[in-house]
């Protein structure tokens, strides 16, 4: 019976790229000139060090921009509050989303079975498997979940038929 996945992963080795390009950027900067201002990768999360919130937010914008132009999804970050750190620095953490969550997961199962195509979905750990008997049922799940914004970037792998 044909098959696909719907997931939702990021290229690391693209995001600690993009990490290194911005610290670059940053670092180069007329207008962080001086001040101390740092933005590192850790296991699941970057984390952002900035002299100050107008700096933080340059940087977070600095920072999508060079996701995006390597092909990862600036969605893909999930954002705490500010937190201040020493010397009147603002600290930032940015949780770095991999999987499809059991609420998403849920949403997405619920988008399939409102569509009324003949097939099934199911949560299967951190990605949805939707199972049908027909191919063409199965590429019309994936145009309509494209069309839709769940919130999170999703890819659709592992097609059989």
């Amino acid at each position: 019976m044909p098959s696909f996945d719907i997931v939702s992963k990021v290229d690391m080795q693209e995001v600690d790229n993009a990490v290194n390009q911005a610290a670059k950027e940053i670092e180069q900067r007329y207008d962080f000139k001086g001040t101390h201002n740092e933005i590192s990768l850790e296991q699941d999360a970057i984390v952002l060090l900035g002299a100050d919130d107008y700096k933080l937010e340059a940087m977070i914008d600095i920072l999508r921009g060079k996701l995006v132009r390597r092909g990862v999804s600036a969605r893909c970050l999930d954002f705490s509050k500010k937190e201040p750190a020493s010397g009147g620095a603002v600290r930032q953490r940015a949780a770095i989303v991999q999987g499809v969550s059991k609420e998403k997961g849920k949403e997405i199962i619920k988008l399939i079975k409102d569509s009324k195509l003949k097939v099934q979905p199911q949560i299967m750990e951190d990605q949805v498997r939707v199972t049908g008997k027909k191919i063409d049922d199965l590429q019309e799940i994936i145009q309509f979940l494209k069309e839709k914004d769940l919130g999170i970037e999703l890819q659709f792998v592992n097609m059989r038929s």
